[in-house]
């Protein structure tokens, strides 16, 4: 929100149901943007609609997920990509992206080293912004957000700590949506 600066009319494409990608997901919602989501699994694909995608991308079904999100977009790439996947992911979200676009690097899920076409960044003038965590301000804000849209957080699945093992492979699994929680 902050180095992107969403705004109404901007199209968002979010990777994955993990908690980053729902929580960017509703935040672009509450902005006004048009969400565009990514799943491998169509169960998953379900939810991101009910939880307010407005399309829906099977990327084991179409491995060129992102020239399919520039054909969503009438050719024209998206605004904001929410990229968590990191090397294995970043070439299709740099597709995916409009001139001029932004993506928010904000994880590493296949790895921590990856080629990426320095001419496709140059040449359409993407913006990569390495997010990790925000300013005070920018949390409060948040916050304030968080409350006046009474958003909350997708959670799968609570686990006594007791378990902490079996919540650890139910993640590993790769079958919860949002987050995986251990109850104290």
């Amino acid at each position: 929100m902050v180095c992107g600066q969403v705004k109404p009319g901007d199209t968002v494409l979010v990777l994955g149901t993990g908690s980053v990608s729902l929580f960017a997901l509703q935040f672009a919602k509450i902005a006004g943007a048009r969400v565009i989501a990514t799943s491998s699994s169509e169960e998953k694909l379900e939810k991101l609609k009910r939880f307010g995608a407005d399309i829906v991308v099977n990327y084991k079904a179409v491995p060129d997920w992102g020239q399919k999100a520039r054909v969503l977009t009438d050719g024209r790439g998206v605004d904001h990509v929410i990229e968590v996947g990191g090397p294995g992911t970043l070439a299709q979200s740099i597709t995916a992206c409009r001139m001029g676009g932004h993506i928010a690097l904000i994880g590493v899920l296949t790895g921590f080293a990856g080629q990426v076409s320095i001419p496709a960044l140059f040449s359409n003038q993407i913006r990569i912004s390495g997010i990790s965590i925000g300013s005070r301000a920018d949390q409060n804000d948040m916050i304030r957000a968080i409350e006046a849209n009474r958003l909350k957080p997708a959670i799968d699945r609570g686990f006594p700590l007791q378990e902490i093992a079996n919540a650890f492979k139910h993640y590993e699994s790769q079958k919860h949506f949002g987050k995986v929680c251990l109850e104290l």
